[in-house]
């Protein structure tokens, strides 16, 4: 369970208005909305093209802005999708004791709301991805869990079927366990690390006309294996989309290689995380979020159909 330390500041659009004028004033004066409280950042829309981000929970949220401050300008002019790209730094202040940025807005709908419904989402997924997983450069950050060895996630979800199965959201647990296990024993990554964004769950991708137009939220940004990221073929796309999916994907763009067995098992074995986490914050309130987000649940037990009704 994340550490959730919500700031000692409520953050209102006046206060979002007051670090501006403090650190960018030429920025003041744009209309301030409240776009979206998300896990570990609060989101407000400045104007027609610009957001606000200000780190609202967890101790890591810092961390987070400022990786994706130092990483996405440089990530960003490659992909295929548009991004948030960072534009300016706050400071901590007196007012406000964290960092935060402003980023570009990307216009859409979270997919947990609007789901991608097109067939054609997966050739949109899959050329994001294959330009995204290219070879990363020494300094590139590492992360925590995700992109690394899938037995290193083992405790998550051990603790997702457990919680699950107690509380009756997995009809079949042990074929969840099989899925799992599959995963775990398929063959490690032995390519180079690529970039990955490592967090792919349906509130971090935006839809419009039944396909994705822009993916959010890079705090993750990570390194490792791609299988961490190719999990959002399972969670993200319409049935019978997968296929199509990994006939489009590429590691390291046009021309590099389709994803292998070993790692289409093991991104297997990352949707089944992901897709235990969604039910859990989704039906349970999970992770210390009383209410949880219900509009996670869905997602997650399509995933979880899909992923037990093509088990071996």
């Amino acid at each position: 369970m994340l550490p959730v330390t919500t700031t000692d500041v409520e953050i209102t659009a006046d206060l979002v208005r007051d670090l501006l004028r403090e650190q960018h004033p030429d920025l003041a004066d744009l209309p301030i909305d409240l776009g979206a409280k998300g896990w570990d950042n609060q989101l407000w829309r400045l104007g027609d093209d610009l957001a606000v981000r200000l780190p609202w929970a967890t101790d890591r949220a810092d961390d987070l802005l400022r990786k994706e401050h130092a990483w996405l300008p440089v990530l960003a002019p490659h992909l295929p999708l548009p991004v948030p790209v960072p534009r300016r730094l706050g400071e901590p202040g007196e007012r406000f004791g964290r960092p935060w940025i402003v980023t570009t807005w990307v216009p859409g709908t979270p997919a947990d709301l609007a789901p991608a419904t097109r067939p054609e989402a997966a050739d949109v997924l899959a050329a994001f991805l294959s330009a995204l997983h290219l070879p990363v450069p020494h300094d590139a950050p590492r992360g925590r869990v995700r992109g690394g060895p899938l037995v290193d996630a083992a405790d998550g979800v051990e603790h997702g079927l457990a919680e699950a199965g107690r509380l009756g959201l997995v009809a079949d647990p042990g074929v969840v366990r099989a899925v799992w296990d599959d995963a775990v024993a398929a063959p490690a990554w032995d390519g180079p690390p690529v970039w990955l964004h490592a967090d792919l769950h349906s509130a971090n991708v935006l839809t419009a006309d039944g396909t994705f137009c822009g993916v959010v939220d890079f705090g993750d940004l990570a390194v490792g294996d791609p299988a961490c990221d190719l999990a959002s073929a399972w969670t993200l796309l319409p049935d019978g989309a997968l296929e199509r999916f990994h006939d489009v994907y590429r590691t390291g763009g046009p021309g590099g290689p389709a994803a292998d067995d070993a790692t289409r098992r093991r991104a297997r074995g990352w949707a089944v995380r992901t897709a235990l986490g969604g039910l859990l914050v989704g039906d349970a309130g999970d992770h210390g979020r009383p209410g949880g987000k219900p509009s996670w649940g869905p997602p997650a037990r399509a995933a979880l159909e899909r992923l037990v009704a093509t088990a071996s």
